[in-house]
């Protein structure tokens, strides 16, 4: 685990540091995909989670859900092309598990990358903890409006 901001963030996982997605690859080929403990902690309580629809495609760096929170309602940007295999019905039906459970129950859909190369750009392992701690000293996110 690598401490981020205060939270274990697990490195068997993958993260997209710009859009704050984490990425688990399954073992049939398709990765599930939900935000992290710091995206969730600037936009405030969940208050609506809008999957895209299953078996539709989506771009890099577009939006595969719509999250509205407190704070924000913005656009989850995958960071991969791909198609959305499967939707987490409860957080359909409890938004708020994504502020109780980023990395467990709060995962927001289940993806199939459309090229293997789906994880090259992403950070994983000892890697988390550095790039999480540049990212959050740079500020970057604070000048992101959607």
């Amino acid at each position: 685990m690598a401490l981020v901001a205060g939270s274990d963030y697990p490195e068997h996982l993958y993260y997209d540091l710009d859009n704050q997605i984490w990425y688990e690859p399954l073992p049939d080929g398709t990765v599930r995909a939900g935000f992290t403990p710091i995206a969730i902690e600037l936009a405030g309580e969940v208050l609506v989670f809008t999957p895209k629809r299953v078996g539709k495609d989506f771009e890099a760096q577009r939006s595969f859900a719509i999250i509205e929170c407190g704070k924000w309602v913005g656009a989850a940007r995958a960071a991969f092309p791909g198609v959305v295999v499967a939707a987490n019905p409860e957080l359909e039906r409890r938004p708020k598990l994504l502020n109780e459970e980023a990395f467990g129950g709060g995962w927001m859909l289940i993806v199939r990358p459309s090229d293997n190369g789906w994880s090259d750009r992403l950070i994983t392992g000892a890697a988390i903890g550095p790039a999480f701690a540049g990212w959050l000293a740079s500020e970057i996110y604070k000048d992101r409006a959607n």
